[in-house]
């Protein structure tokens, strides 16, 4: 081979010859493009100068040009190091894309998730109306890239793929040696972090980490990055749920000056119905009201019996613009999260608490739908209206059921006959409807907890079910139907509230364990809520209910939003769409927008723009009330470990919750937190998991810990920072044969015997 001047090689690999240099026109400024493929065809060209001579920049052109170049940078087009500049590496055809969580949803950008080449190209992300993946800010996906070598760059979406997770966090214990890390996520062992690596952590400290490895045994080491708060001192646990689910929890100064400027809503464009005597019923701590109610028996003769009911809901759109950094937040939120010490909300103090709560005695402007049903509770027809109303009470739940039961205050006194009175004999004749229509009945408690001024657990309790809680619940499906059934009959797109109809697998699991109780589920495929509504009364019969709702609850498919309607399985409604608590949920803001565009109640309706992304709505929003919920559960089990820490060593009753390979996660009564009890503490037999009896059971002696049995445990360990609590079991189980374990399962089962030693 010559020692004469290298010839480039192809992108095959094979030499090629030389390319000529182009011909540059002189007396013009470059186009981006020119510039770009200089550079890439010319390696030479590393400077301002090289290029300047390349295009023969002289006189007039060396400012424009300069700006040029600068724009070039800006957008991670050439990158530059001290004087030198290059032109930054091409991206490949397929690419991970980060979109900002403050992108425009109507123009969407994106950048390389990885990118160490100078400054990232922005990607323009295309919308496509037929597109079966539709992202939204805050969202990473995997994308096909047009536009290599023109210095643009467009993609197309293909997928929406999951964050990985930010650094891991922990709390700071402190030794003489330097500290250690106890960590959130209870699958990861505790770490040692040196004393030159704690930065400015303290004792109890809440922090984020990077995990190194050192010395010839790579011991893995953390190494403080940010103090996050002290959960303790603060009073504030729920604030690793936040931290660690990526939860935004301060809003932007932009946001928070788009909303300190809004002004108030007035009359115009709207019916006045400030005269009508609506009425809000919420829980007594509620500090925003976005639904008021309102019931009269109809006047119509040929609806002997029947009422006239409304339902107002605050009109956020009148707020909340598409397109503005209000609702670019409010998106990328996805809806409010709850916390037993705070509140995460969806949307500034200043539109949630102030313009769009319905007040007692000021204007505030609602959609209102109004709905006339039958005796039998059946709606007979409905209509909405853009209104301006003036809440005549703010009630309690409890102040509203005590009036109702005899004993009004000074407030419900004045309110009985003319409203709460005609309110309940609406809903009486509304649960009828309800009754024949037959949702599905779980009606699973709930338990409130109240912490004291330190932020820790004061009391835990069972809140009472009232008629006041199911009186607004039933008018709120009513409306949210009312809602669905409006947009299909205008054909305008909407995000529907879905729950599918249980997997095949699980009626399978559902059945097996109901045979093992004697309770025949039948062979059907095509299962209604009647059919599961038949085998929960027969377990209230039979005394075994608490075993048999479990089950029935893990059968159920999880609810989410969708821009194709498959029905609402659990309510046995045909359409249903989300419409009365747009102050917290998004889902409920874009069902206002679609009503406003479809029934011309003005220009702040749905967009084209988000009529396109209305797939991708769904996803994101549905996630993000899935993250809420992890959220909410992970708070609670932290805060009950660390209420029961004091407690090492005491006796609880409980029931078993949930039945695995490893052992039994057991839920006690009084409290209701979840602890593990290992199979290997279970005692000297070797037991076995039932698949179909959802049991563990001893292979000698036959004894059987199943699903939903009540039991007796002892604590031994809680680890507040993990929320995780380890029980003993105290009682026997029940005794059955062991010759049922015989073929048991639909798939092999290991055994397990004392200290996990596997049964050989």
């Amino acid at each position: 081979m010559s020692k004469g001047k290298s010839q480039p090689i192809s992108r095959s690999g094979r030499a090629g010859p030389a390319k000529p240099r182009r011909p540059v026109a002189t007396g013009e400024l470059p186009s981006r493009e020119a510039i770009l493929e200089a550079m890439a065809s010319e390696p030479d060209l590393n400077g301002k100068r090289d290029l300047a001579r390349h295009f023969h920049i002289t006189g007039d052109l060396r400012i424009p040009f300069k700006l040029l170049l600068k724009e070039l940078e800006g957008e991670g087009l050439i990158a530059r190091r001290r004087k030198t500049i290059h032109r930054t590496a091409e991206l490949p055809a397929i690419v991970v894309l980060d979109i900002p969580p403050d992108a425009d949803p109507e123009q969407l950008h994106g950048f390389p998730a990885n990118w160490s080449d100078g400054e990232p190209p922005r990607v323009t992300i295309r919308h496509l109306r037929d597109g079966r993946v539709v992202p939204g800010p805050g969202d990473r996906i995997m994308a096909q890239v047009e536009g290599q070598g023109t210095g643009t760059y467009t993609a197309k979406p293909l997928k929406i793929i999951d964050k990985p997770r930010r650094g891991q966090i922990g709390i700071v214990r402190l030794a003489d040696d330097g500290a250690r890390l106890i960590p959130i996520d209870r699958k990861t062992r505790e770490m040692q972090i040196q004393a030159g690596d704690l930065g400015d952590a303290k004792d109890g400290d809440l922090v984020e980490v990077e995990i190194k490895v050192s010395g010839r045994m790579m011991i893995p080491r953390a190494r403080v990055i940010a103090v996050i708060g002290n959960p303790q001192s603060e009073g504030a646990i729920s604030m690793i749920a936040i931290h660690n689910l990526e939860i935004p929890y301060r809003f932007p100064a932009s946001v928070i000056a788009e909303s300190e400027a809004a002004p108030r809503a007035e009359l115009k464009g709207r019916e006045d119905w400030r005269d009508l005597p609506l009425i809000t019923i919420d829980p007594a701590d509620a500090k925003d009201h976005d639904d008021a109610v309102h019931a009269a028996p109809d006047p119509d003769p040929s609806n002997a019996g029947g009422f006239i009911i409304t339902v107002a809901i605050a009109d956020v759109a009148a707020y909340v613009r598409p397109g503005t950094a209000l609702d670019r937040e409010a998106y990328f939120r996805g809806n409010s999260v709850y916390f037993p010490d705070r509140v995460v909300p969806m949307l500034p103090e200043r539109i949630s608490n102030d313009l769009c709560s319905l007040k007692e005695g000021e204007n505030r402007p609602s959609l209102a739908v109004r709905m006339v049903i039958g005796a039998d509770g059946r709606k007979r027809s409905h209509s909405f209206h853009r209104i301006l109303m003036r809440s005549a009470a703010k009630l309690s739940y409890q102040q509203a059921q005590a009036a109702i039961d005899g004993q009004p205050d000074d407030k419900t006194g004045p309110l009985l006959e003319p409203i709460l009175q005609p309110l309940w004999a609406a809903y009486r004749a509304m649960a009828k409807a309800r009754d024949a229509r037959g949702p599905l009945d779980l009606d699973l408690p709930e338990r409130k907890i109240i912490l004291n001024d330190q932020g820790l657990v004061d009391r835990i309790f069972m809140p009472e079910r009232l008629d006041a809680h199911r009186l607004i619940e039933e008018m709120m499906i009513a409306a949210n139907v009312a809602a669905a059934e409006t947009l299909e009959q205008k054909k305008t797109a909407l995000l529907y509230r879905v729950h599918d109809t249980p997997s095949r697998e699980k009626l399978i699991a559902l059945r097996d364990f109901l045979d093992s109780l004697s309770i025949n589920f039948g062979k059907q495929d095509a299962v209604r809520p009647s059919h599961f509504n038949g085998i929960l009364a027969q377990s209230r019969k039979a005394g075994n209910s608490d075993q048999v709702s479990e089950m029935v609850l893990r059968s159920q498919a999880q609810a989410e939003y969708s821009a194709d309607n498959y029905g609402h399985f659990g309510l046995n409604l045909d359409r249903y769409a989300h419409f009365t608590s747009p102050i917290r949920r998004y889902s409920d803001l874009i069902v206002h927008r679609a009503l406003i565009t479809a029934l011309g109640f003005g220009a702040d309706g749905l967009s084209e723009a988000e009529i396109t992304r209305l797939p991708g709505i769904a996803q994101h929003i549905s996630g993000t009330e899935r993250r809420a919920m992890s959220a909410e559960r992970e708070t609670s089990d932290r805060l009950l470990a660390g209420f029961l820490m004091g407690q090492i060593g005491a006796k609880f009753d409980g029931r078993i919750s949930g039945v695995t390979k490893s052992g039994l996660f057991v839920r006690l009564s009084d409290t209701g937190a979840d602890g593990f009890i290992p199979i290997s503490t279970l005692g000297s037999d070797f037991f076995r998991f039932v698949e179909e009896q959802q049991a563990l059971i001893g292979e000698r002696s036959g004894e059987r810990f199943r699903l939903g049995e009540t039991v007796n445990v002892r604590l031994l360990e809680a680890a507040p920072v993990a929320g995780a609590l380890r029980f003993e079991m105290l009682s026997e189980g029940t005794r059955v044969n062991p010759s049922t374990l015989k073929g048991a399962g639909r798939r092999p089962s290991k055994s397990y015997g004392p200290k996990g030693r596997k049964k050989r």
